[in-house]
């Protein structure tokens, strides 16, 4: 991925260069600059992004943005579309990429340093700056006829995508963003799976059943039995389906509300939901898939039966009338979108999320406009482990794999493998309302979704307990005694002060010692449209609206009142199949 993006970004630095001389020719006749190549960089979310300009006495000529690091799909989108922005516009003051906006703010610094170096004024190439078209240029019209509409490239939509394909089927797949993996990306535990050949493998005992049940527990009963069951009995094929595609995850932890070790993850303990996008946007790549980025779905449409015909769409150069047979929405939730979650939640109004900018709910929409209903629309999800200046999802493996949780006295104030929505309760009941985890250098080596949490600089570090909570502003005994305290429940493999009896396979006595400040953020909506486990979108009397199937966040009735961590993945792949199979049954 690495080497590709390095590849993309230099792919389109000589493509654009061609346009470099008929720029030059319409350039202002003043000097702008001093003819050369200039460098700088600035901090991304990850790296510090390189960027490299040349330019001639009148002209930005080329641009090279170097983003490797950064999170492909959305630092290495900011890279190739800035690239291009950039060089069109003849500034460096161009719109950042929606989802990526630390990647293009770096980008945007770096570009104006190399700049200035070169001799710009910046204010006159702003005034100077060129018209690279917007909203106000007219679009064409265009038809497409297909099988199936896909709306939506994150998870469940490139799994049933990917069905598709192995079908035979003929379909499109629409993605409003300029990257795929919506909310997916933000996964970072595992996939939740029962009875799979890894449990079986490991010596892990394990039973479907268990998995429903402690998926119903955790949703608080609120749950769709059936659809639960479905999921249950289904995880172990989607493994092993995930297997056949190169997608393996055979890691397997605990992850809260679960009885057993049942989160499957990737082998090097990177974050799952990277992990999969990067996995199932390789398989489409391989399968010539082409998904149309940048093209929103506005309405759903059907025949005078009430059969679903087809899905309009506006794309950045061409509104698209799209007809079909059937349609799968897999748009996601709306935890990014404010407005609508405080519509049903008004106490979550200013609360940080976790959610991908284009979790805005718009696939809810467009199903109540054909009459679909809704189910638990009220159930927001908290996660408790949320960085706030960032709204970085800290991974539950983290305390999976044997992290506590200090209040600012220093004190641990709960059993950190409660469900989502019980840690995030006892925080809030915290001085501050926040906490820290605290984690040491041996968790840091086995768990390689930390890095990234080092590399964004979210993490405090000491060479000792004392000297961590020195930084922190806690007293240094009293964070001493709870290590200490904790370690010996390691021990003894007891706890008896709050009960805790997983994750805790090793001791926090490995220094250097780590700390990241953490407090609850919007992290999943569990609400949405009604499905049956047919993966049929259900009308408000009970009907299935025809052709119209709909997986993952977009749905509700699957998490009940509070989802595990390790299912929604377990949604994504299993409901996406599904719908895959249910829309390749009914176009039959």
């Amino acid at each position: 991925m690495k080497l590709l993006q390095k590849m993309v970004c230099l792919f389109l630095s000589l493509a654009l260069m061609f346009g470099a001389s008929a720029l030059a020719e319409t350039a202002p006749a003043e000097t702008l600059f001093t003819p050369g190549t200039y460098e700088a960089s600035s901090q991304g979310m990850f790296v510090a992004i390189k960027v490299q300009i040349t330019v001639s006495d009148t002209a930005i000529t080329n641009v090279i943005i170097d983003a490797t690091g950064e999170t492909p799909e959305l630092g290495g989108i900011a890279a190739g579309k800035l690239a291009e922005a950039i060089l069109l516009a003849q500034t460096p003051n161009v719109d950042t990429v929606s989802g990526a906006t630390v990647s293009s703010k770096a980008i945007i610094a770096a570009a104006t340093e190399a700049l200035v170096a070169a001799g710009a004024d910046i204010a006159v190439l702003d005034a100077n700056r060129r018209d690279v078209g917007g909203e106000d240029t007219p679009k064409g019209e265009k038809e497409v006829t297909t099988d199936v509409v896909v709306v939506g490239a994150g998870g469940a939509g490139m799994a049933a995508a990917i069905m598709l394909h192995q079908a035979g089927k003929d379909f499109v797949i629409l993605e409003k963003m300029p990257y795929a993996g919506g909310n997916t990306t933000k996964a970072t535990g595992g996939m939740n799976a029962a009875e799979t050949h890894y449990q079986k493998e490991q010596g892990i005992e394990d039973s479907k059943a268990l998995f429903a049940a402690d998926t119903m527990k955790g949703g608080h009963a609120l749950n769709d039995p059936q659809l639960v069951a479905t999921m249950a009995n289904l995880s172990s094929d989607a493994i092993d389906w995930l297997d056949t595609i190169g997608a393996a995850l055979p890691k397997i932890s605990f992850s809260g509300g679960a009885s057993v070790n049942r989160i499957h993850a990737p082998e090097d303990g990177s974050g799952v939901g990277s992990y999969l996008v990067d996995r199932f946007s390789a398989k489409l790549a391989e399968l010539g898939v082409e998904i149309l980025f940048n093209t929103k779905a506005t309405e759903l449409l059907t025949d005078a039966e009430g059969k679903i015909s087809g899905v309009k769409a506006e794309g950045e150069d061409a509104n698209y009338t799209f007809h079909c047979k059937a349609v799968i929405l897999a748009t996601g939730g709306f935890g990014a979108n404010e407005e609508m979650y405080t519509q049903y939640r008004p106490d979550l109004k200013g609360t940080v999320t976790t959610n991908a900018p284009g979790a805005t709910g718009d696939g809810i929409v467009m199903a109540q406009a054909l009459g679909a209903d809704l189910v638990d629309i009220e159930q927001i999800q908290l996660h408790p482990t949320v960085e706030q200046t960032t709204s970085m999802l800290i991974t539950e493996s983290v305390r999976g794999d044997g992290a506590i949780l200090v209040n600012q006295g220093g004190l641990r104030f709960t059993n950190e493998l409660l469900t989502r929505d019980a840690v995030s309760a006892a925080e809030l009941e915290q001085e501050g309302q926040y906490a820290y985890i605290i984690f040491d250098q041996n968790l840091r080596d086995h768990l390689k979704a930390i890095e990234k949490y080092v590399k964004a600089e979210l993490t405090v570090q000491a060479d000792t307990i004392e000297g961590l909570a020195e930084q922190l502003g806690i007293d240094g005994t009293v964070l001493a005694k709870t290590l200490a305290d904790w370690n010996e429940c390691v021990k003894n493999q007891r706890d008896p002060e709050f009960g805790r009896s997983t994750g805790m396979n090793a001791d926090l006595t490995t220094a250097p010692y780590y700390a990241i400040k953490i407090a609850p953020g919007i992290h999943h909506t569990m609400g949405g449209v009604k499905i049956d486990t047919a993966a049929q979108v259900i009308n408000t009397e009970g009907q299935p609206i025809a052709g119209l199937f709909a997986a993952g966040e977009v749905t509700g009735g699957v998490h009940g009142g509070n989802r595990l961590g390790g299912n929604a993945v377990a949604d994504i792949v299993i409901f996406g199949r599904i719908a895959a199979q249910s829309a390749i049954d009914y176009i039959k």
